[in-house]
């Protein structure tokens, strides 16, 4: 049985099934399905998605994303602060009445992210790469200027994203890379990441130009989002591994930062003696900027695990723990590693610390769950299971990985109901074929 837990990449439907068939018809076959009007050119264009669509789609996917990348920030001020200078910049932008929100997540490698209804996320990584006020609008306002210009719903009605949403092939979490996202899935993690688009070169031009559009009716000084652009160059240029994921969604070039130079110049050079507000950012950073060492241990270890190097990830993330030792995400990471060294008592300890002090968070119960599934201490797998639905619904493995506790225990009956509850949702994949023959084998099902 344990061989179920070396899958491909799971699927899996969220949606409605007759919707979203429907949609990939259309798209595939090139069919005129509407017209909307462009929100930031006033121009008519093919749009297959409606604004509904784009609030549903990001209100039952991004949870689970943020939920990959360790949830919202542990500092609660400081994702309050995020929240309001996000907010204090969305009646500026061409669509106010999305219902925006904005976080910082406890991922430490370098990015920022939006969903198409307006949740928009930024790592503790890129934020610690920020130095100003204007700096952070500029970051949210770049994302904003994806949500506003529809980039993600042009991307499904040209067909391009709609075998993600469909066939369900965004089971983990894009946001992460493919090496880090094949170990995911081997511990069967959950994400929305092949949701998030890969923008084109021309998406970020506008998003660039409607970043700094928002972030200097804000009340922003342009050399801020200039200095943005910098940044992002400067790591572009020294190839960080950190950001690689940043810019494979979001391509950057010596001609983005140009371009920011020349529109600082002209058109926004009357917003350039706007303030930055570098000493309010650095006041609402201090706490995050005291964890750098302990973040930056974390994400050095993170890289030696995709290389498959968990020896010196280990060592990495011990050297972490002890400068933070209440890191959320600095445990759940180090749990991983654990598991996959199949060191399954030690993965289970840090799990279990990692549910104190962030009780309020998914991943350390399916991380504790599957370690107890490894221990055959398959009662208690069951309460991870389900306290981790409780918290965060919508994953089907994690109701497949309790039929399997509950079959561990000799609960064929509820074992049948959750693999039967699972194959409502994933048709595909060993999990499929093992829940589909389980409930042929008991008769619950014909064949």
């Amino acid at each position: 049985m344990g061989t179920y837990f070396n899958d491909d990449i799971l699927k899996h439907r969220m949606y409605s099934r007759r919707e979203f068939l429907a949609l990939s018809a259309v798209a595939s076959a090139g069919f005129l399905a509407g017209c909307a009007v462009n929100p930031v050119t006033g121009q008519n264009q093919l749009m297959l998605v409606s604004e509904d669509w784009e609030i549903q789609v990001d209100r039952q996917n991004s949870p689970h994303q943020f939920s990959t990348d360790y949830g919202k920030l542990q500092d609660n001020a400081l994702n309050k602060y995020l929240q309001q200078v996000g907010m204090a910049m969305a009646p500026h932008t061409h669509r106010p009445h999305m219902p925006y929100s904005f976080q910082g997540v406890n991922a430490t490698y370098i990015n920022a992210y939006a969903f198409p209804g307006g949740s928009i996320a930024a790592t503790r990584g890129i934020l610690l790469s920020l130095e100003s006020e204007a700096e952070l609008s500029s970051l949210l306002g770049h994302e904003m200027g994806h949500v506003n210009a529809r980039h993600t719903a042009q991307q499904m009605s040209k067909g391009l994203l709609t075998q993600a949403v469909v066939g369900g092939i965004a089971a983990y979490a894009g946001t992460q890379g493919e090496a880090y996202g094949q170990m995911a899935n081997q511990l069967g993690m959950f994400g929305a990441g092949a949701l998030l688009a890969s923008y084109s070169r021309d998406n970020e031009r506008e998003a660039d130009r409607l970043g700094m559009t928002y972030m200097t009716r804000s009340g922003y000084g342009s050399e801020g989002f200039v200095k943005l652009m910098a940044m992002l160059n400067s790591l572009h240029k020294g190839n960080l591994g950190a950001a690689s994921l940043l810019f494979s969604t979001h391509p950057m070039s010596q001609e983005r930062y140009e371009s920011a130079i020349s529109m600082k110049n002209n058109e926004f050079s009357n917003f350039a003696s706007q303030p930055l507000y570098r000493e309010r950012y650095m006041d609402h950073t201090a706490g995050l900027r005291k964890d750098k060492p302990a973040i930056d241990l974390f994400q050095k270890a993170a890289d030696s695990m995709v290389q498959g190097a968990y020896d010196r990830a280990e060592a990495s993330f011990e050297q972490g723990l002890k400068l933070a030792p209440n890191d959320y995400a600095g445990l759940v990471m180090m749990a991983k590693c654990q598991m996959m060294q199949k060191k399954y008592d030690q993965a289970l300890r840090f799990s279990e610390a990692a549910k104190q002090v962030y009780p309020q968070e998914a991943q350390a119960n399916h991380l504790s769950g599957l370690a107890r599934i490894r221990l055959k201490k398959f009662d208690q797998a069951v309460d991870d299971f389900t306290a981790y639905e409780s918290k965060l619904p919508g994953n089907p493995n994690t109701i497949f990985y309790r039929g399997y506790a509950y079959e561990g225990m000799g609960n064929q009956k509820k074992a049948a109901d959750d693999y039967y509850r699972y194959l409502q949702q994933v048709k595909e994949g060993d999990q499929a074929r093992y829940a589909y023959q389980r409930l042929v084998q008991w008769g619950a099902i014909s064949p």
